[in-house]
């Protein structure tokens, strides 16, 4: 029980190095593929995926859109394919940048047809986990289409996306960065000695943490961090099968209602971002929850700073943008969720052994317009 999760948890830093070798090798057709996409403010680039793999998607495409002239947004499939009238141009030229663990989920491979057929000009950047999955299949040999694989040992065979994640993310932040690319791989190679780091420092303060089995965790992240505050959320409801309930939305957010769920057996996490001013607004919540005390235990996971508390979890980082920065604090969360797991007596692994939740999702029909 829960040796793929353990393993495919503590092994992101080694993947980390693998992708930056990997991308040092293909930079030269990654950069021939784009051409000079990025550079026209009339073509469009859509980053895609469902779950997990969509939240990679926002915490990438803000930092493309302030980066580039080309309109970048973030597009979940699940929204793109009940509503493509809302959302695609035929006339606008689209890349579209899927990310897929498996490369098998009928909303990822419907995404690409859709697009297909309803863009004139269309072009694909498949970022995929599995080689032998349809998506990277049915691109193969195929002119609109440029398939990145990422490191094979990053195709999470628990139940969980982790590594599969982090790697998709910095790939993507690779591919799309405006720096010399090798400082961009040499940026993965700190990331990973930054991450074994936090394995080493944060493990009894996790464990500890763990151990008071909070019934509720509310994540709170701002900018790029928000997608990263959704996904934590989503890792503790998958690996705890729901029994402990979580949430995510922004510090300024949290006081618009949602701060109603507060009690003694709430968790409150703060990913704290890298930017001056959105820390200032953060630690004005942090203030005032710890002020008020309706909440179990608030705590900071992020950059070190001179207003840290004695119960955050901090690393010195260089000032990197957040979304670069996001694998470290899902580290935390990741660790976090498996630790509640096993305290609950699931499998991590399989944490819904009746299929109610699959791995690949299942049971979806897609319908055509």
């Amino acid at each position: 029980m829960s040796e793929h999760t353990i393993r495919e948890i503590r092994q992101q830093p080694s993947l980390w190095r693998e992708l930056a070798t990997r991308l040092a090798a293909e930079a030269g057709p990654l950069d021939a593929a784009l051409g000079d996409w990025l550079g026209d403010p009339l073509r469009e680039v859509v980053f895609t995926g469902a779950g997990s793999s969509g939240f990679i998607a926002e915490m990438v495409a803000d930092t493309v859109a302030a980066h580039w002239p080309v309109r970048a947004r973030a597009l979940h499939t699940t929204s793109l394919l009940s509503h493509p009238a809302l959302y695609l141009q035929r006339t606008r030229p689209t890349l579209l940048v899927s990310f897929a663990r498996s490369g098998s989920s009928p909303e990822s491979l419907a995404a690409v047809e859709l697009v297909r057929a309803g863009v004139a000009h269309a072009r694909f950047l498949d970022i995929t986990c599995n080689g032998e999955g349809e998506l990277a299949r049915r691109g193969r040999g195929r002119s609109d289409t440029c398939t990145l694989l990422m490191p094979p040992a990053s195709c999470d065979r628990g139940f969980a996306m982790t590594g599969s994640l982090t790697c998709m993310l910095l790939a993507a932040l690779c591919v799309f960065g405006r720096e010399p690319w090798p400082q961009r791989v040499q940026r993965l190679q700190q990331l990973a000695e930054l991450g074994e780091h936090a394995l080493a420092s944060w493990q009894d303060a996790l464990a500890a943490l763990a151990r008071q089995a909070h019934a509720r965790v509310v994540y709170l992240g701002s900018g790029p961090a928000e997608a990263l505050a959704r996904e934590a959320a989503l890792k503790l409801l998958e690996l705890s099968a729901g029994r402990v309930v979580a949430s995510a939305n922004t510090p300024l957010g949290f006081r618009h209602g949602p701060k109603s769920l507060l009690d003694r057996d709430t968790l409150v996490v703060v990913l704290r971002s890298a930017e001056p001013l959105a820390r200032r607004y953060e630690q004005d919540l942090l203030h005032e929850l710890r002020r008020d005390g309706v909440a179990g235990k608030v705590i900071a996971v992020g950059p070190r700073g001179t207003d840290d508390h004695a119960d955050d979890l901090t690393l010195d980082v260089p000032a990197w943008p957040d979304p670069w920065l996001a694998p470290l604090w899902l580290g935390f969360a990741q660790r976090l969720a498996l630790l509640r797991s096993q305290d609950l007596g699931l499998d991590p692994d399989n944490p819904f052994p009746d299929g109610t939740v699959n791995r690949v999702v299942q049971g979806v029909t897609i319908h055509h317009g």
